[in-house]
């Protein structure tokens, strides 16, 4: 077997295990996975960065607008009201300084970000009891 279709069964493998695990999570879980994402990319790029690897470090930051502009996207306006356009204005800015460390290599914008995501993480976290509770299904009286 060839290492080309090695890695192409590897890789399908690792899309099928990814996306089962998905499938099953919860919202709350789902938001806090792409933040996780985000963060660990944001790491990667980094060290790019600072060896000098443009290409993979491009490639990741790139990658990590992607994620938050879908973050940006589950925003529930309707019932998030002020806090939901506080998060939607600072996920712009996020995406933003990202696009501004793509083009100067600017390493200070990425550290900033994952400060940021990782305030907005820890937040998410700590409500996740609530939500959990907010979830549960009723309970009958009898």
């Amino acid at each position: 077997m060839s290492g080309y279709a090695r890695n192409s069964k590897l890789a399908a493998y690792q899309s099928v295990s990814a996306h089962g695990g998905v499938a099953g999570e919860d919202p709350h879980r789902l938001v806090l996975m792409l933040m996780d994402g985000v963060l660990d990319r944001l790491a990667l790029a980094r060290g790019f960065l600072e060896r000098g690897e443009q290409a993979r470090k491009s490639q990741l930051l790139h990658s990590c607008i992607t994620i938050i502009t879908e973050l940006r996207g589950s925003l529930n306006f309707a019932q998030g009201g002020p806090l939901a356009h506080n998060l939607s204005e600072l996920y712009e800015y996020m995406m933003r300084q990202l696009l501004r460390a793509i083009a100067e290599d600017n390493g200070e914008c990425v550290r900033e970000v994952s400060s940021l995501l990782g305030e907005i993480r820890g937040a998410w976290v700590a409500i996740g009891p609530q939500v959990a509770q907010g979830a549960a299904p009723p309970r009958r009286e009898r």
